[in-house]
């Protein structure tokens, strides 16, 4: 087993995030801040507030990831991909895109992967793609099938977790499953989704995650020390 990281390199691998749907540019604003103030990796915001995120993050080395398709991934692949180049226009860097779960559960993985290569499409390195599975409601096969699907159609991560789905968030066995699945790939994992405390954190990275989403991220980094 690894040492743990230190409190820099925690928050190094954290998306300080604010998806509420109320949040508004001020909420958003004082996010960034905070991202900022912590050495978080960065800042994720709904695709609507990216601009009031830009200008508060101009100049910061903290990136700035938007959602698209969120939190349902029922949106048509043309409109997915239309919302990640209006984000990267506002001054996204990163996506954190959710498929569509109903091919998910049918097993039309063919359509999840266009709709991947639809975004990647408009969104070239070196903006980072993120693939939004909700492992909580997949099956281990499932959970297989769309790490391959977000491989292929050349995803940078995969990524847990929308953290408003009812089936729940991140736990390490999917996080160690998506972590095998991708490894020979070199892609990320991402958890997200019910992560509130640093014994949380660690246990996810210590199962794979090479990034984490998280709401409460000065606690959990307050629980750590130097």
């Amino acid at each position: 087993m690894s040492p743990p990281p230190s409190r820099a390199a925690l928050a190094a691998m954290i998306d300080h995030t604010l998806l509420a749907p109320e949040a508004s540019d001020r909420d958003v604003a004082t996010l960034c801040e905070e991202a900022v103030e912590l050495g978080v990796c960065a800042a994720c915001v709904s695709a609507a507030r990216v601009p009031a995120a830009a200008r508060v993050l101009a100049g910061s080395p903290v990136r700035l990831a938007a959602v698209v398709g969120f939190p349902s991934g029922a949106h048509l692949a043309a409109v997915k991909a239309d919302e990640a180049a209006r984000a990267l226009a506002d001054g996204a860097t990163e996506l954190d895109m959710v498929i569509d779960l109903a091919y998910a559960v049918v097993g039309d993985w063919a359509m999840i992967g266009e709709e991947i290569a639809a975004v990647r499409a408009v969104a070239p390195a070196p903006a980072v793609l993120k693939v939004i599975i909700e492992s909580a409601v997949l099956s281990e096969a499932q959970i297989d099938a769309a790490c391959a699907a977000s491989v292929q159609a050349g995803a940078d991560f995969v990524k847990t977790s929308t953290g408003f789905h009812p089936a729940g968030g991140a736990s390490e066995a999917a996080v160690a499953r998506m972590a095998a699945g991708v490894a020979d790939a070199g892609l990320g994992v991402k958890a997200s989704g019910g992560i509130r405390t640093a014994a949380q954190a660690l246990a996810m990275i210590e199962a794979g995650a090479s990034r984490l989403g998280m709401s409460r991220s000065a606690q959990v980094l307050g629980e750590l020390s130097a």
